[in-house]
């Protein structure tokens, strides 16, 4: 079963191969990330090391047995008890529910793990999956939003009910994470 982890300097090399593997993939429903962000891999990856590290971003890979990078889902300024969420799936294991797992996990981590208290995230509106998957996650609809050019709408997650949960036995496990700030 794919699991959750934190992003780490060997992820480096699953991480590039999946990011070009899918760029044309989530360029269709997303922004995509430029040429420069694939020259600069390398940088950029130890930059959001260092971020991580600070405790501002908390970066996860979802991996297969094998290590291949199935996967992204992001914790991005964090702050006051909150968080943007970002998430992308290869398109090998779209339409699987695999996002929806995966977002639903790392919104109990959030809680739990990171304490935090709210996640927000956004969708274009062209984006009907990913919008399913935050619904389907326990996201509501909080307005409009433009996400580069394109109109979106901005979603917000309470993970209070989440903080004192018990994880169900059949929880997949989250592996390589660290406690929180």
């Amino acid at each position: 079963m794919p699991e959750i982890q934190l992003l780490r300097p060997d992820h480096a090399p699953a991480l590039l191969a999946f990011e070009r593997e899918n760029r044309a993939y989530f360029a269709a429903s997303i922004p995509d990330r430029g040429d420069d962000y694939f020259t600069r891999f390398d940088e950029r990856h130890r930059a959001l090391l260092d971020e991580q590290e600070a405790g501002v971003c908390y970066f996860h890979v979802v991996v297969d047995a094998g290590g291949e990078v199935l996967g992204r889902v992001n914790l991005v300024d964090v702050a006051d008890g909150g968080a943007e969420l970002g998430y992308r799936i290869a398109e090998r294991a779209a339409g699987r529910g695999l996002a929806t797992r995966t977002v639903r996990e790392l919104c109990a981590l959030a809680a739990r793990g990171y304490g935090l208290s709210v996640l927000r995230a956004a969708a274009t509106l062209d984006n009907a999956a990913s919008r399913t998957v935050l619904a389907r996650s326990g996201f509501a609809v909080v307005g409009e939003t433009q996400l580069s050019g394109r109109p979106g709408l901005s979603y917000l997650r309470d993970l209070r009910e989440l903080r004192d949960a018990t994880a169900p036995p059949d929880a997949p496990a989250t592996r390589g994470t660290r406690p929180g700030p």
